[in-house]
């Protein structure tokens, strides 16, 4: 259930932002998100392949595969404070927006 669920967010999360890429740059034309998902965490999308990642070995009942996943999380802390910075820097807005909206990834984590 949670790996549907976790589509469903994904698919939502691509819808609210046409500005998603795999590289960190600021798009001529950008504007802060910060309705729906982006309301609640800033970077809902990579927090949806995290529960993406963690639905994984349950399908599958692979305690390997969760193995698999650990290093993906010390992957994305650091391009989510590589973003930021790149996205703090050059998008207008968005330093008052990380002060609205608290959370990068989990809501009273982090």
């Amino acid at each position: 259930m949670i790996l549907l669920i976790s589509y469903a967010l994904y698919a939502e999360v691509m819808r609210e932002n046409a500005y998603l890429s795999r590289t960190v740059e600021v798009q001529e034309g950008q504007k802060v998100i910060d309705t729906g998902l982006y309301g609640i965490v800033r970077h809902p999308m990579y927090a949806v392949t995290v529960w993406l990642f963690l639905a994984i070995p349950v399908v599958l009942g692979s305690w390997w595969s969760f193995v698999c996943f650990l290093p993906y999380i010390a992957v994305i802390v650091v391009r989510i404070r590589n973003e930021e910075k790149v996205l703090a820097a050059g998008l207008d807005g968005y330093a008052e927006y990380q002060k609205r909206v608290k959370y990068r990834l989990l809501p009273l984590v982090w």
